[in-house]
C-alpha cells in the first residue's frame, strides 16, 4: 500500500476501555491506541470497571465527561505514534451496547462550537441532560419490563415486534424508569443518543442518527414494520409518544456512506483532513459480525465467562428467549444472538470438582481426559441410555431458570426422558455439560439453518469459536460435533480487537463501496485474509454423531420445559 493511500479509524468504545485502530484499504492494521478507563481516570472519577453502581436500585452506569476525555486521550495517543491522522477518509465504530445519552438544549449549539483549545470535556459539560449513561450491566428496571410485555400482551408478541423480549438493560425500559425518576431532566432533554451515535455525534458535531442495527437493542424499534414502534413509545414516555419520537430523531437506515464531515475541533487540534468522512457507528455485537466478515449461515460462538452465540440469517424468526436485530450493513438480512450466563464459569465448577490427577499443574488436563474419553451422549453400547444434563452455577437467561444442576436420561431416540434415579460419575459431567451448552445453541437455531449444500443436514457452514474456550481441544471437538459445521470448526483471533476492527471495516466499506451497490460482504470479503486470525481446529460435522445428537434435541427441550414447570410450582 503506498504511503499517501487513504486510512480508515475505527474505534470501541467498551465498558472498560477506548480503544481506536488505523487500517489500510486492504485491512492491515497501520496504529491502534487505546484508554483502560480504570487506570487512566479511575482515581478521578471513582469508578471501578468502568462503571459506577447504585447496590440499592440495582444502577450501573458511566460518567459521560470519562469518555470525553478519553476520546481526546485516545487521540493524542495516535498522535504520539505518528499515525499519520490526515490521511483518515473515514471514521466510523462500535460501542456498547443499549447504553443512552441525555442531550441538553444547548447541546447542538455546543457541539458545532468546540474550539480546539480546549478538551472536550471542558467545553461540552453543559451539552448533557444528565452527567451519566445507564449501562449494559444496570438491572433496576423490571418494573418497566413487566410494563413493556403487559403493552405488547405477551413477551412472545414483543419479541415479534422488537425483536427480543424486554429486558433489564434494553434502552427502552431505561428511558421509561429514568423519566419517572429524573421528570426534570427528562424535560431538559432535547435529544437521546445510543453510545454509537453520541461517539458519532462527537465527529460530526451534530447529534447523529442512530444506526438501523444498534436501534433494534432498545425495545422501541418496530423491526418488521422498519419503524418506531407507537404503543411502545407511548408507554416509555407517559403518553407523550410524538415528543420521544422527536427526542430519538430518524433512524439512519444505510449502515454506509458519510453522514457528513469531521468536526473542525478535530482538522485543527488532531491534523484529520476536513473531508474526513463519518459513517454511522454501530453497536458491539454487530460490529464484531462485521470483523470477520460473517457470511450467512456462519455462527460464532463466544466461549469466556459467559457464552455467546452470533449468526447471520436472512430469516427472521424471533423468539423470547434470544435476541433479533437488522445487520448492520446488508438490508434484508438480520443478526441472531444467544445469551448465556453459564459459560466458562460453570465449566470451572465442573472441572473443580473432578478427581485430582497426576497432571495436577494443568486442572484441564484431566477435564478434557474425561470429556474425550467418554462417547457421545455416554452411550457406548445398545440399550444404554442417553445423558442429558443442566449446569447452571447462575440463573440463567435461556431458559429463564433458577440455579441449580439437572441430570435426566432418555432413550437414544429422545423417547422415555426422566429423572436419573442415582448421580452419575462426576466424570461424566465434564463431556455433559459441554454438549448441554451446545445443545441450547443447536436448539434455538435450528429453525434459522438450512442445508448448506442440498446433501448435509441443516447446520452452520462454519463455526468460529473465540474466547478463552476457543484454546481448550475438548470443547473445540465436542461443539464441533453437536453443532456440526459443515466446512469445519475455526479458531478466531483477532486479537481482541474485533469490535474497533469491525468498526475500522465498516468505514472502508462505507467509503470505499462502488455507487452504493456493493454490499459489505461484497468488498469486505475480498479483502479480508484469513491467514493469522483464522485456524481450522476441528472437523465439524460427522456423519452419525450429528444425527444422534439431533435425535434427543426434542428431550433436552422436553427437559427443559420440565425444569422450569417444576420452578413455576415452588
Amino acid at each position: 500500500m503506498a504511503d499517501n493511500g487513504p486510512l480508515y479509524l475505527g474505534f470501541d468504545l467498551s465498558t472498560q476501555q477506548l480503544k481506536a485502530i488505523v487500517v489500510q484499504s486492504d485491512l492491515s492494521v497501520v496504529s491502534s491506541a487505546k484508554v483502560d478507563f480504570d487506570q487512566d481516570f479511575g482515581a478521578k472519577y471513582k469508578i471501578k470497571k468502568g462503571v459506577l453502581i447504585f447496590v440499592d436500585e440495582g444502577e450501573v452506569f458511566a460518567p459521560v465527561a470519562l469518555w470525553l476525555e478519553s476520546l481526546d486521550l485516545v487521540l493524542r495517543r495516535l498522535q504520539e505514534q505518528n499515525t499519520p491522522l490526515n490521511r483518515i477518509r473515514g471514521i466510523s465504530g462500535s460501542c456498547q451496547q443499549h447504553g443512552s445519552v441525555y442531550w441538553s438544549r444547548e447541546a447542538e449549539q455546543l457541539l458545532s462550537a468546540i474550539s480546539a483549545d480546549k478538551a472536550l470535556v471542558d467545553q461540552l459539560t453543559g451539552a448533557f441532560s444528565h452527567p451519566y449513561a445507564p449501562n449494559w450491566q444496570d438491572h433496576s428496571t423490571q418494573h418497566e419490563c413487566d410494563k413493556f410485555e403487559e403493552t405488547m400482551e405477551t413477551a412472545e408478541r414483543l419479541a415479534q415486534v422488537t425483536g427480543s423480549s424486554a429486558h433489564h438493560r434494553f434502552t427502552g425500559t431505561q428511558i421509561m424508569r429514568l423519566r419517572r425518576k429524573l421528570p426534570s431532566m427528562y424535560e431538559a432533554t432535547s435529544r437521546i443518543s445510543l453510545v454509537s451515535s453520541f461517539l458519532a455525534s462527537l465527529f460530526l458535531g451534530t447529534v447523529a442518527p442512530m444506526d438501523i442495527s444498534d436501534v433494534c437493542g432498545m425495545n422501541l424499534w418496530d423491526i418488521p414494520s422498519n419503524n418506531w414502534s407507537e404503543p411502545l413509545l407511548e408507554l416509555a414516555s407517559g403518553g407523550a409518544a410524538a415528543e420521544l419520537r422527536s427526542k430519538l430523531g430518524e433512524v439512519r437506515q444505510d449502515g454506509g456512506g458519510s453522514m457528513g464531515n469531521i468536526s473542525p475541533y478535530f482538522v485543527s487540534k488532531y491534523g484529520f483532513s476536513p473531508e474526513c468522512g463519518i459513517a454511522p457507528f454501530t453497536g458491539d455485537n454487530p460490529a464484531t459480525i462485521l470483523a470477520l466478515p460473517l457470511r450467512p449461515l456462519d455462527a460464532i460462538v463466544s466461549l469466556g465467562t459467559s457464552t455467546t452465540f452470533l449468526m447471520i440469517t436472512p430469516v427472521y424468526k424471533p423468539d423470547p428467549s434470544y435476541h433479533f436485530f437488522n445487520h448492520p450493513a446488508t438490508p434484508g438480512q438480520y443478526m441472531f444472538m444467544l445469551c448465556y450466563k453459564n459459560g466458562g464459569l460453570a465449566r470451572e465448577k465442573v472441572r473443580d470438582v473432578l478427581p485430582a490427577s497426576a497432571n495436577a499443574s494443568d486442572p484441564w488436563a484431566t477435564f478434557n481426559q474425561h470429556a474425550l474419553a467418554t462417547p457421545p451422549l455416554d452411550i457406548t453400547s445398545e440399550g444404554d441410555k442417553a445423558k442429558l444434563g443442566l449446569y447452571f452455577y447462575l440463573p440463567e437467561i435461556v431458559p429463564n431458570i433458577r440455579a441449580g444442576t439437572w441430570r435426566y436420561e432418555c432413550n437414544p431416540d429422545g423417547t422415555g426422558l426422566q429423572e436419573s434415579a442415582s448421580e452419575w460419575p462426576v466424570e461424566k459431567d465434564a463431556r455433559a455439560i459441554i454438549e448441554s451448552q451446545a445443545l441450547s445453541m443447536r436448539l434455538r437455531s435450528q429453525k434459522l439453518v438450512h442445508s448448506p449444500d442440498n446433501v448435509l443436514p441443516a447446520q452452520p457452514r462454519r463455526i468460529y469459536l473465540v474466547g478463552g474456550g476457543s484454546l481448550n481441544p475438548a470443547i473445540t471437538e465436542v461443539i464441533g460435533d453437536v453443532l456440526g459445521g459443515a466446512e469445519g470448526v475455526y479458531k478466531l483471533d483477532v486479537g481482541g480487537n474485533a469490535c474497533a476492527l469491525g468498526g475500522a471495516y465498516k468505514a472502508v466499506w462505507a467509503f470505499e463501496r462502488t455507487s452504493g451497490s456493493e454490499t459489505f460482504d461484497e468488498l469486505i470479503g475480498k479483502r479480508w485474509k484469513e491467514e493469522g486470525a483464522v485456524q481450522k481446529v476441528g472437523e465439524g460435522y460427522k456423519k452419525g454423531v450429528f444425527e444422534k445428537y439431533g435425535n434427543v434435541l426434542g428431550a433436552f427441550e422436553e427437559m427443559e420445559g420440565k425444569i422450569l414447570e417444576v420452578a413455576k410450582n415452588t
